[in-house]
């Protein structure tokens, strides 16, 4: 199939929260059906959706391209002075090259948040400059400080700026980006873009800031912009895109959008050609495990402890077995050295040390730990170095359940910790490995059916007792979805039929279910790096604690090794129990 010859560059994805509502793999079964060769995701202020996209683009035979539409503040990032959204930020679309554009994307992306927050998370041109190699930027919507100046009238700062921001980026790696949206400002900020274009050589893209899929859900994403701004469709103040344009179009579409400007059409596949980022995944990077004795390796120091430890307890052991010690010995102290064998051929005995160590010192600091979660507690080196309690020969249990050697994946230990003092150990290991290489990990909240509705039926202004009742309909089914609801429940079709304002709920609370809500931290999954974290993958500093901006399943992606550090109320109340006594 021949390629379309033109690309989106400034994409929305359900990542940007609350505002763009394109799920990935509808956006790559639209991008196939375009015969699209390539397609960039550029999410407000974040990476969240980076590496899903990435995965999804290469399994769709689509070219990735990672980018971010940055906040950019007028000043430092650090002036917190101006008093409205609109003064303290400007947008600006930054597109991956390279590896080194990837590194310097996460360390934008990374700083404005945990040094830029203010409205939104910020940069500024300072820190442009630092991190500017590998990346293309193009001046983004009329929120970019080009557009914004052409506006206002003031044709000799958007000269300038535009000039500035072409000597931050490089000569060939810097855009004016024009759009055909219907709204009075684009055109002229377009005129302006295009006269900016010829006076000072900087090439022209068309992109169409798409937010969501298709054109019939301009209204579903405004009454998504009312539920981020706690607005109702009613309120005449509210943020709305004033336009029903901001969809997934087609290249023909574009072509004939840009007609009089062809080549703003053609500059969008010449950016994909430059941008070639690839991933290595497969890789673990483990954080590193000091041993000792430096003459000693981690195999030989776990191989050591491990039987150690077995030896310890083979006292204990004995009393429930019918075997003589010697048989026992030899049943056990054979599958210890299988176990150890494939650890150490899938190079995790670092991990096993490591889970070892802040185990033990929980348990030498009176944090009740539990005695062992899942798959783990089929590990004979698990329980001989004291990280569970339980005998895996005793209950008949199979490493290869948690270790498999012929599936190559980074082992699963599930800690149970007192749910009080879960924070002591997370305190321990950031000390021990160094803040810069320690962080919890982030969780995206989704729009789920009862949840939806309410937050449909408050942006239409529907009066709350309607809405409830209508959302006690969706049967109590652990992730029921709205049309398996619909199933079971046959008086929503009849609400349905007597009610337009409801009809009209339910369908949009169809279009938007299951969209990324907000973001909040994963309850258990703490990541320890091997390197600073900034340079593996984006932060986020969400009610100041350090959070990846990347979920659990882009955490293992990228190789970074998750420990689940989970805090059990039951170990609380046991505790608190014998306390009391």
């Amino acid at each position: 199939m021949k390629h379309a010859n033109f690309v989106h560059l400034h994409v929305h994805t359900q990542y940007s929260l609350l505002d763009g509502m394109i799920r990935l793999d509808d956006l790559f079964k639209k991008a196939k059906e375009y015969a699209m060769p390539a397609m960039a995701i550029t999410d407000h202020g974040n990476m969240f959706g980076a590496i899903d996209f990435y995965k999804q683009a290469y399994a769709n035979g689509i070219k990735p391209i990672i980018g971010c539409e940055l906040y950019v503040a007028p000043r430092s990032r650090f002036d917190r002075t101006t008093s409205t959204i609109g003064e303290a930020t400007r947008h600006l679309v930054v597109l991956v090259k390279n590896m080194q554009g990837y590194k310097n994307l996460m360390k934008l992306a990374s700083a404005a948040h945990m040094e830029g927050f203010y409205y939104r998370p910020r940069v500024d041109k300072e820190l442009l400059k630092q991190c500017s190699e590998g990346l293309i930027a193009s001046s983004a919507c009329l929120h970019g400080e080009i557009a914004s100046h052409i506006v206002r009238g003031n044709m000799d700062e958007a000269r300038k700026a535009a000039l500035e921001l072409r000597q931050i980026f490089g000569e060939d790696n810097f855009y004016l980006e024009i759009m055909e949206n219907g709204i009075p400002d684009q055109k002229i900020a377009n005129r302006g873009l295009i006269e900016l274009s010829k006076d000072l050589s900087i090439p022209l893209i068309a992109t169409n800031d798409c937010h969501y899929l298709n054109a019939d859900h301009a209204e579903a994403h405004n009454v998504l912009l009312c539920i981020q701004t706690g607005k109702t469709i009613e309120d005449k103040d509210r943020m709305s895109m004033t336009s029903d344009q901001f969809y997934v179009k087609s290249p023909e579409e574009m072509q004939a959008l840009f007609a009089d400007v062809p080549e703003a059409i053609a500059n969008t596949v010449s950016v994909a050609e430059r941008c070639n980022l690839t991933f290595e995944f497969g890789k673990f990077y483990l954080p590193k495990f000091e041993v000792k004795n430096p003459e000693e390796s981690l195999e030989d120091y776990l191989e050591r402890k491990a039987i150690e430890g077995l030896d310890k307890l083979l006292p204990t052991i004995m009393k429930y077995q019918k075997e003589d010690e010697a048989a026992v010995r030899e049943k056990y102290h054979k599958r210890l050295r299988s176990e150890l064998e494939i650890i150490k051929k899938m190079g995790f005995a670092g991990y096993f040390l490591i889970v070892s160590d802040f185990i033990k010192h929980a348990k030498h600091t009176g944090v009740p730990v539990g005695p062992g979660r899942g798959s783990a507690a089929g590990s004979l080196v698990a329980y001989a170095i004291r990280i569970t309690d339980i005998d895996p020969i005793r209950y008949g249990l199979l490493f290869e359940r948690f270790l498999n050697p012929d599936r190559i994946s980074m082992p699963d230990i599930d800690i149970d910790f007192c749910q009080e003092r879960r924070g002591e150990i997370i305190k321990y290991v950031t000390e021990k490995y160094g803040k810069d290489k320690v962080t919890q990990i982030c969780t995206f909240g989704k729009m789920m059916a009862k949840g939806v509705i309410r937050d449909v039926g408050r942006a239409l202004n529907i009066p709350y007792g309607e809405v409830d009742r209508i959302a006690k309909l969706v049967p109590t089914v652990l992730n029921i979805t709205l049309v398996e609801a619909f199933k079971m429940e046959p008086r929503f079709g009849e609400e349905r039929r007597k009610n337009p304002q409801i009809d009209k709920m339910l369908s949009l609370s169809l279009i938007l279910e299951g969209l990324n809500r907000h973001s909040s931290v994963h309850a258990a999954g703490v990541v320890i790096s091997d390197a600073p974290l900034i340079e593996r993958v984006p932060l986020f500093a969400p009610k100041d604690d350090i959070v990846s901006q990347y979920s659990m399943k882009d955490i293992e992606a990228v190789g970074l090794t998750k420990f689940d550090f989970l805090g059990l109320k039951t170990l609380t109340v046991i505790r608190n129990a014998i306390d009391f006594i």
